[in-house]
Parts: C-alpha cells; sequence; structure tokens
C-alpha cells in the first residue's frame, strides 16, 4: 500500500453520461481526463454498464473491452490510476441489468448457476484485459450491488448472507483470475452498516477483498437530523471508516472512502466546498485511511431526464469542464497529499457484532448517537466489536487503551468523561 492517501474522483463523463459507451468519443474521454488531471488527482474510478458490455449471457462484447482499455490508457498517459466496477447495477438510481437477467428471464442476481456463470466470465474478462496495462488498480464487483439484495429496491433479488459470502468469493476470485495481485474488492452502499435485514454484512465489507469500501452520503438521516454545520454530519465519512475497522481482522486494514459527496439541497452549493474541506480533514485523520475517491468528476448534462434533482450538480466540475470550489478544496487537500499521519485512535465505542441489530450503529440508534458525542468531546473514537471489547491482544494490536459502551457515553453530561 502507498504511503501517502490516494486522492481521486468517480468519473462520470460529461458527454452522454454513462452511456457514453454507447457512442464512445476517446477524444472526449481525454478532455475529461485532461480536466480531472489539472485538479493534481491520482485516481479514477470507472464504471462499464454492464448490459452494453454483456448484453447476453454469452457475450461479452470485444469492441467495449477495447474501448475499456483505451480509456484506461488515456487515464495513464495522464498520470491517473484507474479502478474499474464490474456489475453496473446501478448508477443514481438508475438499475442497468441484462435482459437475460429480468422479466422471461428473470434468474436471481446472486445465486443462479447460470447468472453466476456469466457474472464471474465477465468480471474475468474485464480484469484479464487490463491486468498488464499502466496504472491499472484492480476490479470493484460493482457499484453497490447490495441494493438489489434487500428493501428498499422495489423488486430485490434476495439472498442469505450465507448465499451472499459464496457470492463475494467467486466473483473475487474471477477478479484474481483475470488479473493476480492486483487490488480486488466489492462496495456496497451504507445499508451493509446500518440496515438490520441487509444479507450484505458488515463483517464481509470488512474482510473480503484487498481492502474495505465504505460510501458516505450525508442524505441517508444525518444531514436532516443534525444540519449541515455538525459534527455528525461533517465527521460521517470518518464514522463509516472507523466504524468499519470493529469487524476488519487485521489490525491494520486499509479503509477507502470510494465514494463521498456533497448533495444539494442539504449541503446547498455555497456550502459545499466547506462541506468538502472538513469531510476530508476529518476523514484523513483516521490512520490506515488508502484513499479519498469523490463523488464525482464532472455534472450531469440537463439535457439528460429523470435524474434526481441531487445528481445535476455533484461534480467538481460543471458539465463543460470548469472547476468549482469544491474542486478547488480537494485539490488543495491532494497537494498535502503526503502530509497526514494520522494518528492512532486510543478510545473504542462497543458496537454489537451481530447484524440482525446494526440499526444501531445507524442515525438516530445509540452507537451512531454515543460516537458523535465523543468526537464533539474532542474523544476521536474508533470502534470494537462486543465479542473483542475484552480481548487484550486485540485491543492492543490496534492501539486501544480505553474501551466505552454507548450507554456509558450517553449516560455522561455532554462534556463530560467518558468513564
Amino acid at each position: 500500500m502507498p504511503s501517502a492517501v490516494r486522492f481521486g474522483v468517480n468519473y462520470t463523463p460529461s458527454e452522454g453520461w454513462f452511456h457514453h459507451w454507447l457512442d464512445f468519443d476517446l477524444d472526449s474521454v481525454r478532455a475529461d481526463l485532461d480536466s480531472i488531471a489539472a485538479l493534481g488527482l491520482d485516481h479514477i474510478r470507472v464504471f462499464p454498464l454492464w448490459p452494453y458490455f454483456q448484453p447476453n449471457r454469452s457475450l461479452i462484447r470485444p469492441r467495449a473491452v477495447e474501448q475499456l482499455v483505451a480509456l484506461v490508457d488515456a487515464a495513464a498517459e495522464r498520470g491517473l490510476d484507474v479502478n474499474v466496477d464490474g456489475l453496473q447495477g446501478h448508477l443514481s438510481s438508475f438499475d442497468f441489468l441484462p435482459a437475460w437477467t429480468r422479466t422471461w428471464h428473470r434468474r436471481n442476481l446472486f445465486t443462479d448457476p447460470d447468472v453466476l456463470d456469466g457474472q464471474a466470465a465477465y468480471l474475468r474478462t474485464l480484469a484479464a484485459a487490463l491486468a498488464e496495462r499502466p496504472g491499472f488498480l484492480g476490479m470493484t464487483l460493482g457499484n453497490e450491488v447490495n441494493q438489489f439484495s434487500a428493501g428498499p429496491h422495489p423488486d430485490p433479488d434476495r439472498a442469505t448472507s450465507d448465499e451472499i459470502e459464496a457470492w463475494l468469493a467467486r466473483m473475487l476470485a474471477a477478479c484474481e483470475e483475470g488479473a493476480p495481485g492486483k487490488l480486488h474488492l466489492h462496495a456496497e452502499y451504507d445499508a451493509t452498516w446500518y440496515q438490520d435485514d441487509m444479507p450484505f454484512t458488515p463483517a464481509q465489507a470488512a474482510r473480503h477483498g484487498a481492502v474495505t469500501a465504505v460510501h458516505s452520503w450525508v442524505f441517508n438521516g444525518t444531514a436532516q437530523r443534525h444540519g449541515l454545520t455538525s459534527v455528525p454530519t461533517q465527521h460521517h465519512a470518518a464514522y463509516l471508516v472507523e466504524l468499519s475497522k470493529a469487524w476488519a481482522d487485521d489490525p491494520r486494514r486499509p479503509v477507502w472512502l470510494q465514494e463521498v459527496g456533497a448533495p444539494a439541497p442539504l449541503i446547498p452549493p455555497e456550502h459545499a466546498a466547506a462541506f468538502t474541506e472538513a469531510t476530508v480533514a476529518n476523514a484523513l485523520d483516521c490512520p490506515d485511511l488508502w484513499g479519498i475517491t469523490w463523488w464525482c468528476s464532472h455534472d450531469v448534462s440537463r439535457e439528460l431526464a429523470d435524474f434526481p434533482e441531487l445528481e445535476y450538480g455533484l461534480g467538481l466540475l460543471t458539465n463543460d469542464r470548469r472547476p468549482k470550489d469544491t474542486a478547488r478544496a480537494l485539490a488543495e487537500a491532494a497537494a498535502r497529499a503526503d502530509t497526514y499521519p494520522a494518528a492512532p485512535r486510543t478510545t473504542a465505542l462497543v458496537v454489537p457484532a451481530d447484524p440482525a441489530v446494526r440499526s444501531l450503529c445507524a442515525p438516530g440508534g445509540p452507537v451512531f448517537d454515543a460516537y458523535f458525542r465523543l468526537t464533539s468531546d474532542g474523544a476521536r473514537p474508533t470502534t470494537v466489536l462486543d465479542t473483542r471489547a475484552d480481548d487484550k491482544d486485540h485491543l492492543a494490536a490496534r492501539g486501544i487503551t480505553e474501551v466505552v459502551t454507548p450507554e456509558q457515553v450517553l449516560q455522561t453530561p455532554q462534556g463530560g468523561t467518558s468513564s
């Protein structure tokens, strides 16, 4: 792992959004990448749309794969490394699933043997095509695929946690077969950490793949409850980074803040730069942070219909590639990327290991509230599972010297001591 924290962006093409794969224009991509590289960032995350690349279970389009390779090569020419998400899957409220998994061909995305064969072949093919390309970091299985496995999705492909465990193992193995030794991982939205009936579990997130990925969005109730300048809103990304560490078996497992953005109107445009500065600074105070990858590079064009309103303005750059104040804030942090040695976090808040009660960690839950009480009091907390709270070797390996429960913290008056 690099010693400096990585700074990058999720690449949203300025022309055509992710539909650009249908009319791939390498010159337009190069112009986008130039505008990203000018910010001093070092990597991008890119999103092939699964139905465009694999329209039939036995057809992975060679031309589409060639275009993906061309994009990765163009990024490398500009000093940008690339992570590739495979199974999209889901992006910005839209689902993109191949016809061979829906309606008359409806088959479960996580359990059907033929679907799994197709997914594994697809991931293996992309990884193999990119394995020797300069700057290729590795594969993410897909963007927030957990949203297909449970509510609130209107038509979920339900699976058990054991079936998800097997699915993750097989898909990560396919990526490794295609590109041995690369940084392969999986990434879910925050229901993995907060939703009791989600079959993707915190333990899976923190133990499968080369790094743990977290996606931080304060429209999950955090900003609504606490306001845009509150401690919970400005530290939510750091909270997810530290929450994930409770389940990790490796005490120094890297955590990648793979998505975070400033969603309007909860974060109004005039406050977006300050939110960016605070979020980044607080995340950088987390030890073993692999990197920060902002969502997203370019605004969605207003010529495209039916996006949720917040999606149109999340870019660091406008649709005509002009940097916003948020871009400047992230660029300034990236320029100091080698100056952030985060000290150990020595106070650990106890969290339940049982995924059936993980909503205790969600906004409004006692773990969430206790963590931010500690943060407000300057304690710089991390987390530890209740099953490890008395494990002296585990605590020592993580540099933890004090363990507190949510009950202890919340019984203490604001500004008081935690024990």
